[in-house]
């Protein structure tokens, strides 16, 4: 027990798994999340991807006039293990007069096994990835660390987007690639292209991140001063291997495709434009790509309702850091930024045209936050590495952000993200978010979001929506407030919370005073194999 709790990996696998356990609902988070989990269960039972009556509100007619979702299938299967235990487990007799109930047996089940693993499985990619750049120990601590309670990632590890899935393939795909790099394992390429490669079945757009995963590798041969016939050689062993992985990714991405609507040329979403002008032919011609460029683009830099500095401030300290010490950073440090940031810019401008450019109902632009959180996290390192630097100024700016970062990714899991959009229909717009969540917070924990006007309007239109606004968004406080279960579990789960959240506290501090007092040692840097980059 001694040596485990010596062990930064298990520290931090344990700290990922205690939050991801502690701010769960039991609640899939979205009406989209809850569509994939449908398509999951379409995939091994006789029930349809998509019911009937949810048409025309959702879904699009495929070969034979079946109704399909339009969305990937990445997400869907990695919900079908947790699906088909859920599915079973609800139909134990304990479960007999409960399971109709939301939050139902099954997406418990479904959330809590879903999110755990993805965001265990991040940390400890996150960490491996820091390790390999070649931070300190401690330094990766703190870099996970302001993944976990400083970036957008907590608020998606309580409710189940893609996001967080797409993070976890892309780091990695960009944690292997790079130790092939670095080592020349070609097993180590193998891991990373299929990472990659199983990106495309979640979300077409995740080509962006294969493409730059490449640019990155590329920048760092080239800030190394591989040139010529050597950069040729480790480019040709790195198509032979990336290149067919992701083929067959791709390919069965487009048999999906196929065997949904009946094309391998097309995508979901011209299947979508298809669909909705045969339904109102009012729709524009460019249809779902008529936002104005500069609505779209400006809107997730700069809008009170979605821009990334305010739901990911530490995008400004990577910023004002990089200015600082550019000149002072390794080559695969500036490769990395260059590269990411070119991605955010990328998908900031893919989606600045569509119609929901701002993701629609979620916590920020959730389209663009995951690049944001994977430029963002990035700030922590690179701040202790370079404090005498940046000097004594930035330093401080630095805590003061990581310090508000942490205020608004902690507020972001305290009620169910649909709030604001409810209350944004009588307040108006433009909505300053942030500030309107810690107004929530602060009238709930006084008692006074009637005597404020934030529980009126719409919200109370709808009395399953009501009822889970108006409470914590948390396992517990959501059963209480819904009424169903038994007095008994629900007093049993309010202690394993509350002593899961103490422990969870407790190692937090322990972590934080061992890395001040005693540290963790050294950079753990893989060995570099012939023909490798020197700064590996």
């Amino acid at each position: 027990m001694r040596r485990l709790f010596r062990s930064p990996v298990f520290l931090l696998g344990l700290t990922a798994f205690l939050t991801a356990f502690v701010v769960q609902s039991g609640e899939l988070g979205t009406s989209d999340t809850t569509h994939r989990l449908q398509t999951t269960h379409s995939f091994w039972t006789s029930e349809p991807p998509v019911f009937a009556e949810e048409y025309p509100e959702f879904g699009i007619h495929g070969q034979k006039g079946k109704l399909y979702a339009s969305y990937g299938m990445g997400q869907s299967l990695l919900m079908l293990p947790s699906d088909v235990i859920g599915t079973y487990t609800a139909r134990l007799p304990i479960f007999r007069d409960y399971d109709a109930t939301d939050p139902t047996v099954r997406s418990i089940v479904v959330s809590y096994s879903t999110n755990i693993l993805v965001c265990v499985l991040t940390v400890l990619v996150c960490f491996r990835l820091l390790g390999l750049l070649g931070f300190t120990v401690n330094q990766r601590i703190a870099g996970v660390l302001a993944l976990l309670y400083c970036t957008t990632f907590l608020h998606y590890t309580q409710n189940m987007m893609e996001n967080n899935f797409i993070m976890l393939l892309t780091l990695t795909g960009l944690a292997f690639q790079y130790e092939w790099l670095c080592t020349g394992r070609r097993r180590a390429l193998l891991i990373g292209s299929a990472a990659l490669g199983a990106n495309l079945l979640t979300r077409l757009t995740t080509g962006m991140d294969l493409l730059v995963v490449g640019l990155f590798l590329l920048l760092t041969l080239w800030f190394t001063n591989v040139r010529g016939r050597a950069l040729r050689s480790r480019l040709v062993g790195y198509a032979k291997i990336a290149l067919p992985v992701y083929a067959v990714f791709a390919l069965i991405d487009r048999t999906y495709q196929y065997y949904r609507f009946g094309s391998f040329f097309n995508t979901y979403l011209q299947v979508v434009a298809r669909e909705q002008r045969h339904l109102d032919p009012t729709l524009p011609a460019a249809y779902p790509f008529e936002t104005p460029f500069r609505v779209g683009f400006f809107g997730a830099l700069f809008s009170p309702e979605k821009s990334i500095f305010l739901f990911d401030p530490l995008l400004v300290l990577a910023v004002v850091i990089a200015v600082l010490a550019w000149r002072r950073f390794r080559p695969e440090i500036r490769a990395y930024l260059i590269t990411f940031v070119l991605l955010l810019f990328a998908y900031i401008s893919f989606y600045a045209k569509y119609t929901d450019w701002s993701g629609d109902t979620a916590w920020g632009d959730r389209y663009v936050s995951t690049v944001a959180q994977i430029v963002g996290f990035f700030s922590v390192p690179l701040l202790l590495r370079h404090r005498t630097d940046v000097g004594r100024v930035v330093w401080k700016m630095g805590i003061a952000l990581v310090a508000v970062s942490v205020v608004v990714q902690l507020s972001s899991v305290v009620f169910w993200c649909p709030l604001e959009r409810y209350q944004m229909e009588t307040l108006g717009h433009p909505t300053f978010v942030v500030a309107l969540r810690l107004k929530n917070i602060a009238a709930f924990a006084l008692g006074k979001m009637d005597q404020w006007g934030l529980t009126n309007g719409p919200m109370k239109e709808d009395p399953w929506d009501y009822v889970h606004i108006t409470t914590l968004n948390f396992l517990p406080f959501v059963l209480k407030r819904v009424g169903v279960a038994t007095g008994w579990v629900v007093s049993m789960l309010t202690g394993v919370w509350f002593a899961a959240l103490a422990f969870l506290i407790a190692l937090l501090v322990f972590l934080r005073n061992r890395a001040i007092r005693k540290g963790f040692g050294a950079a753990e840097v893989p060995a570099i194999s012939a023909g490798a980059p020197t700064s590996c």
